[in-house]
């Protein structure tokens, strides 16, 4: 069974940086196409970056140029790296792997402060 765990969530102030990480369990992983979603209160969930299984990544207009989606699949890690945060980027973020019916992780939080 597969099962994604995330973690590197925080409180930050405007201006800084998080890195989230995103671990899988079970030998799919490196063969799947991943994505950080993210859930603000009283907001739908949406897409924030995508990566595919050979690396290529795609981001929604807002993080564009701040955040940056990576993976080593030898290790079976996906990465957020998100810098020049705002609060508008605070937020639950989900872990997802694209398959079956999909895949979630349990979130974390991200709180950015003003």
């Amino acid at each position: 069974q597969v099962q994604l765990v995330e973690s590197g969530g925080g409180l930050v102030q405007a201006g800084g940086s998080l890195r989230l990480s995103c671990a899988a369990s079970g030998a799919i992983f490196g063969i799947r196409p991943m994505g950080w979603f993210r859930q603000a209160p009283g907001k739908q969930r949406e897409l924030v970056a995508s990566i595919t299984s050979v690396g290529s990544t795609n981001y929604a207009d807002s993080v564009q140029g701040r955040f940056t989606i990576s993976r080593v699949n030898a290790k079976n890690t996906m990465y957020l790296q998100m810098n020049n945060l705002t609060p508008e980027d605070t937020a639950v973020y989900y872990c997802h792997m694209d398959w079956g019916n999909g895949l979630w992780g349990q979130g974390t939080q991200v709180t950015v402060s003003s």
